[in-house]
């Protein structure tokens, strides 16, 4: 089971308790959490590795890091403002191996229903 270290407060901001659980998801390799919030034409852009377009490609991305598992998340910031929204944090795998990474995230409305864009960028420790 991964550790959750979260510092930001998300009580009086959906959209934040959202992001907040889309980390978590995403470091448990909860597909169908995942797959299930974004839009069907949702864009990944991995900062310097690749730009995925589609659900599809979703799907198959975080299946294929399935086989590589958080030991623990450290959230230190989560923000929402409109559409947008950003998280920041570190992630430590079970292999010992740390990244640093900061997702940014483009909302599907104002309302926060579903993610249409997100733009990533990790750095291993």
């Amino acid at each position: 089971m991964t550790k959750i270290i979260s510092s930001p407060n998300c009580g009086n901001s959906p959209k934040m308790e959202f992001l907040k659980q889309f980390n978590i998801a995403f470091v448990e390799g909860n597909v169908a959490f995942l797959t299930e919030n974004v839009t069907d034409d949702i864009v990944w852009n991995m900062i310097g590795d690749k730009k995925l377009k589609g659900i599809k490609a979703f799907t198959e991305e975080l299946e294929k890091m399935q086989s590589v598992k958080a030991s623990e998340l450290i959230l230190n910031q989560i923000l929402s403002h409109g559409k947008e929204g950003a998280a920041n944090g570190v992630m430590t795998m079970e292999n010992g191996k740390q990244y640093a990474f900061s997702d940014f995230y483009l909302f599907q409305s104002a309302k926060g229903e579903k993610l249409k864009e997100i733009t990533s960028y990790c750095i291993k420790l």
